[in-house]
């Protein structure tokens, strides 16, 4: 109870709830108590934390790039570049946090594993939905016909039904996707004064230009990097659950340019992606070197392939790989052409 005086600390965070949160299996009557079972289920409680956490900064950042129209100038924006950047220090803080379970050595952690059966990290809902919620699409996922099951070691059925709602809707990535491209950086009006460097072509005249600087930086090796190039930004692909041309030719203008102030908040919101993407990739790596550790290739709890299935998810769940990408097609600063005066005017714009 709290005092008369006003409100009270423990009540007011609930720490009675969530310090009698703690049930270790081994220390029930006629089990042999496990040290270590404690460790395990506070490191694993306050991941889930901190996991609300990066779905509640993700839900306000949803919500500012639903909009209609997002005002580049407002308080919007450099709120959620903000609110992003907070996700990447919560990421940072939970790659740190495996230092902590690698205190328990393998022993340690076989003298309650069987107890867990069959649940699993597998089953956690929220780190499904952060997932799902930045974009990452089943189809694309690591042995994506086991990640969706509600059989032994998958998911309670309502919360398999709360990650098929999230995957339907619209993710941060066709979101930053759809705010790229209204971006209004090559509208025909602003480049009529613009000095063109090299022969004129079908292209939009900066593209002309950009493409055969970019040529002429690659050494002899990098020739195919061209194709490349022009599979990325010219030619106009199917949608296929990533970024449009037209949303990678603003993604790669935004980070060109960075260096103009008005570009500054987008340039670090899509970096944040990135480094968001980086983390993630960080987080599941520590995680499957930690699984390898504690039970080498034996199977997981869940009945999931274990370290298997881990290492597959490394190399393949990458959201944001296309921006990661971007630095591939950089130039010198000194190389860039020069914005035509009347867009650089105009370059206080909302999208």
């Amino acid at each position: 109870m709290k005092p008369d005086n006003g409100q009270y600390y423990p009540s007011y965070l609930q720490l009675e709830k969530i310090l009698d949160s703690q049930h270790p299996l081994s220390f029930a009557e006629g089990q042999e108590p496990a040290h270590d079972e404690m460790l395990f289920i506070i490191i694993h409680q306050a991941y889930e934390l901190w996991f609300k956490q990066i779905l509640f900064e993700l839900d306000f950042v949803k919500k500012v790039f639903s909009k209609e129209k997002v005002d580049d100038n407002s308080e919007d924006l450099n709120l959620c570049r903000h609110r992003l950047k907070r996700v990447t220090t919560i990421l940072a803080l939970l790659n740190q946090q495996v230092t902590v379970l690698d205190t328990m050595t393998p022993m340690d952690f076989l003298e309650f594993r069987n107890l867990l059966t069959p649940a699993s990290g597998f089953q956690s809902k929220q780190f499904r939905l952060i997932e799902a919620t930045l974009g990452l699409k089943m189809e694309r996922r690591h042995q994506h016909d086991y990640y969706k099951r509600t059989n032994e070691g998958g998911f309670a059925q309502n919360d398999f039904n709360e990650i098929n709602s999230i995957e339907a809707s619209q993710t941060i990535l066709q979101l930053i996707n759809q705010w790229l491209e209204r971006m209004p950086f090559f509208d025909e009006k602003f480049w009529k004064g613009y000095a063109a460097q090299f022969p004129s072509t079908q292209l939009h005249p900066f593209w002309n230009d950009y493409r055969s600087i970019y040529a002429n930086s690659l050494t002899e090796r990098e020739q195919q990097k061209l194709t490349d190039f022009d599979t990325q930004f010219i030619k106009e692909k199917q949608a296929d659950g990533s970024f449009s041309d037209a949303a990678m030719r603003s993604a790669l203008f935004i980070m060109l340019y960075r260096d103009f102030p008005v570009f500054q908040t987008s340039f670090q919101i899509l970096d944040t992606l990135i480094e968001i993407d980086h983390w993630l990739a960080g987080w599941r790596h520590k995680h499957y070197v930690m699984v390898r550790r504690m039970i080498g290739m034996r199977v997981g709890t869940g009945n999931t392939s274990g370290a298997g299935y881990l290492e597959g998810a490394v190399q393949q769940h990458y959201i944001f790989k296309d921006l990661a990408a971007l630095s591939t097609y950089l130039i010198e600063r000194k190389r860039l052409p020069k914005l035509p005066e009347e867009l650089i005017k105009a370059l206080g714009f909302i999208s």
